[in-house]
């Protein structure tokens, strides 16, 4: 069921949900709150990852962009039903009211459950200073959504507060789990890391801080090799290596001491996975912490060293 608003405000909307429950009967087990601030030009896809994400976690989404309209106004669309997992609200905010939103979020969050701010695209400096940022428990960026993944990966980790994610970390999940269970296979003393990454990976950038974090290790990375995201990570001794090289973003060449070379699958993943993997998890991340924490350093360590930014 879809009810379209015109000219509305919160109460509005509040009274379109409850006709909408009467009609198709209330939601049950709703979890959270997701609030989704996109571009315009965003809409489709951030729409298309709330349902996705809804079918794994029941939750009310309210789903945020700015329209065209000169007049001050609040237009909502209220989605509900067996096509629709949870509740979800769509509100275009015209004119003034784009910069008082907050004022129609705050009444619309389900009481007494998290809240979760995802941006898809560009978001603020300081999340957690933002004033709907400041209404949520956790809030997900994407530095790659940015037009400077790299500069707006640095941007959030000089403003990290708790509670921030991104989903450049996400990213790294398989990476991090594969380099991880490699190490204790295959134990040794790693002297060397070398990293090598398409030139604007964000995902690059903050693997290599926390590589360098964890292993108290330099870590060279390579941004001039052919292919997309991260490419290879190498991980060295005095006399051994552990390999893994991904040119196809699909599949990676693995190897390891004493071992003959192996695909494992280490595939880039769309968006709508990656956010379904993010609201798995409700509480701080204090590893990503750290390594946001190591992405200043490395960053202000080669400006001291006049070299500028480390990558």
């Amino acid at each position: 069921m879809i009810v379209n608003l015109t000219n509305t405000n919160a109460a509005g909307v509040q009274q379109a949900l409850g006709r909408a429950r009467h009609h198709v009967g209330a939601a049950s087990g709703l979890v959270f709150t997701l609030v989704v601030l996109a571009e315009l030009s965003e809409y489709d896809e951030a729409l298309a990852a709330c349902v996705e994400a809804g079918r794994e976690h029941p939750s009310r989404i309210l789903l945020l962009t700015n329209g065209r309209a000169r007049a001050d106004r609040l237009d909502a669309s209220i989605r509900a039903g067996e096509d629709s997992p949870g509740e979800i609200i769509a509100l275009k905010f015209h004119g003034a009211l784009q910069h008082h939103r907050e004022s129609v979020v705050l009444p619309l969050l389900l009481p007494d459950l998290p809240v979760i701010c995802w941006w898809p695209g560009r978001s603020p400096k300081a999340p957690g200073m933002d004033p709907i940022g400041r209404l949520a428990d956790r809030r997900i960026t994407d530095a790659m959504g940015d037009p400077d993944p790299i500069a707006a990966l640095e941007v959030r980790a000089r403003n990290y507060c708790e509670g921030d994610t991104d989903l450049t970390w996400t990213r790294l999940t398989r990476w991090r789990g594969l380099l991880a269970a490699a190490l204790d296979a295959y134990p040794m003393d790693v002297t060397r890391v070398g990293l090598s990454a398409s030139p604007t990976n964000a995902a690059g950038t903050l693997l290599a801080a926390w590589l360098s974090h964890r292993l108290d290790v330099p870590v060279a990375v390579d941004r001039g090799k052919p292919g997309v995201g991260i490419t290879g990570v190498v991980l060295g001794s005095e006399t051994d290596e552990i390999r893994v090289m991904r040119t196809d973003g699909n599949l990676a060449e693995f190897s390891a001491p004493g071992l003959p070379s192996r695909l494992v699958a280490l595939p880039r993943r769309d968006v709508n996975t990656l956010l379904a993997e993010e609201l798995r998890r409700l509480d701080d991340d204090p590893i990503y912490a750290e390594a946001m924490a190591s992405v200043v350093r490395r960053i202000d360590r080669a400006v001291s060293r006049g070299r500028g930014r480390p990558e």
